[in-house]
């Protein structure tokens, strides 16, 4: 359903514009723009195979159809309509992305391909287009615009390729950003800078809301370690490989085996087998190996010997085992040795 309801009837301003135009220049508008029927868009090919020409001569045709339509006196009696949709673009932030945009005015594909046509033959819009980094948008004012496209850009060379950021922080941090900060009040607004953000390719917000870079796994959900990951860093602390299954069928709705669940788990680097089953992420903190490996690396990050109660007590803190397994690896000569003063330094 339409957001935003607009004065004039699409279909029948499109038959005024059109009226001026030979049958078959006609034909190739109708068609390239989709304005009939299902609203399909034919190729310059498809068109071309029709009348036995090449594409590079419908092009031609296509173009002079839109050069003859502005000279024309329909056009200029439809000024009205193009302020129209230059005040809906200015209230949406002044640059907005075409998708969003068309589904803000209209409900159906057919109603959207005759405003289309519109914003291409309305010289007061500029159509931006797709790249890597930005969808196709329209814009109304280039210095807005301008300012928009580099805040965007600074905020995906801030992020790291990891990072996660909830959609109040990114908006927060994108009104404040130096691109935008000096723009006029009545852009400063969530929903504004949310239109904004969805210009972006290169920024992207995952199944859980949080934003990060496109690229990154943390966004672009392609598996069960994905899921995995989302779930456990939004319960905050490590979990059984079955309450991450749990949570996963929850959340995504997407049924696992437990036993699946614990082969991905074990293979991806971003989760640490801390006790029985029990998975953290490597980001808390936790470090991966056996319990002899993490009390080597506790030793040589210290540089010092330490007793038995700091060993274990940092131990508990990366581990969910018990008291005793960590002191049967401390009795293994080979990697550990103990001081006069009763305090374990390393064999080597």
């Amino acid at each position: 359903m339409a957001k935003i309801k607009i004065t004039f009837k699409p279909k029948q301003t499109t038959k005024k514009i059109l009226k001026p135009l030979q049958d078959r220049a006609r034909y190739v508008i109708i068609n390239r723009f989709g304005l009939e029927g299902d609203g399909e868009r034919k190729t310059l090919e498809a068109i071309g195979q029709e009348f036995g020409i090449t594409r590079e001569r419908v092009r031609q045709i296509e173009n002079f159809a839109l050069a003859a339509i502005k000279k024309a006196d329909t056009y200029a009696e439809a000024k009205e309509i193009f302020n129209e949709l230059e005040e809906v673009i200015h209230g949406l932030g002044g640059v907005v992305s075409e998708d969003s945009l068309l589904e803000e005015l209209a409900a159906d594909d057919l109603t959207r391909n005759h405003i289309h046509l519109y914003l291409v033959l309305g010289n007061q819009f500029k159509e931006q287009k797709e790249n890597d980094k930005f969808k196709k948008c329209w814009v109304v004012d280039d210095t807005l615009s301008i300012c928009v496209y580099k805040a965007l850009d600074g905020l995906h060379g801030d992020m790291k390729d990891h990072d996660l950021v909830s959609e109040k922080d990114l908006v927060d941090k994108f009104l404040k950003h130096n691109h935008v900060s000096n723009i006029s009040d009545k852009h400063k607004n969530e929903h504004t800078a949310k239109r904004w953000l969805a210009i972006s390719k290169s920024l992207a917000r995952n199944p859980l809301g949080e934003w990060g870079k496109a690229s990154s796994p943390n966004v672009r959900t392609r598996g069960i370690k994905d899921y995995a990951y989302l779930v456990m860093r939004k319960a905050g602390g490590p979990q059984h490989f079955r309450e991450v299954a749990e949570a996963i069928s929850k959340t995504f709705g997407k049924k696992i085996h437990v036993a699946t669940c614990h082969n991905e788990l074990i293979k991806d680097d971003r989760f640490v087998l801390v006790g029985r089953g029990v998975y953290a992420l490597k980001e808390w903190g936790y470090r991966g190996g056996v319990v002899k490996e993490v009390i080597e690396s506790i030793l040589k990050e210290e540089g010092k010997p330490l007793s038995r109660e700091e060993i274990v007590d940092r131990v508990l803190k990366e581990r969910y085992l018990k008291k005793n397994t960590i002191l049967v690896n401390l009795q293994n000569p080979k990697y550990f040795k103990k001081d006069k003063n009763g305090l374990y330094y390393l064999s080597k």
